[in-house]
C-alpha cells in the first residue's frame, strides 16, 4: 500500500452542477482534495472530519490567504474531531 496524507475537511460548498464539494487539506493548507458528491447522495454518503489521500491526488494551493486558512481550520477540525468522527 502507498503512503497517504492525512488530510482534514476544511470546507463544502456547492456548486451549479447540484454538486456538493468537499474540501480536504493536509495540515499545513497547501495542499488539497476535492470530492465532488451529487446533492442526492450526499446523506448516504459518510462525510468524515479526515481523509488519507494518496499524495497524488493532492493540488497545491496557490493563494497564501487560503492556505492560512486552511490550515487554521484544519487545525480546528483536527482538534475537535477524530479522524474518524462523522461531520
Amino acid at each position: 500500500m502507498s503512503d497517504t496524507v492525512r488530510c482534514w475537511l476544511v470546507e463544502r460548498g456547492y456548486n451549479d452542477r447540484d454538486l456538493v464539494i468537499l474540501t480536504y487539506a493536509t495540515p499545513e493548507g497547501d495542499r488539497v482534495f476535492r470530492n465532488e458528491l451529487a446533492a442526492q447522495v450526499i446523506d448516504t454518503k459518510t462525510v468524515t472530519a479526515a481523509k488519507d489521500v494518496d499524495p497524488g491526488n493532492l493540488e497545491p494551493v496557490a493563494d497564501p490567504e487560503t492556505r492560512d486558512r486552511y490550515a487554521a481550520e484544519a487545525d480546528r477540525v483536527a482538534s475537535d474531531h477524530d479522524p474518524d468522527d462523522e461531520i
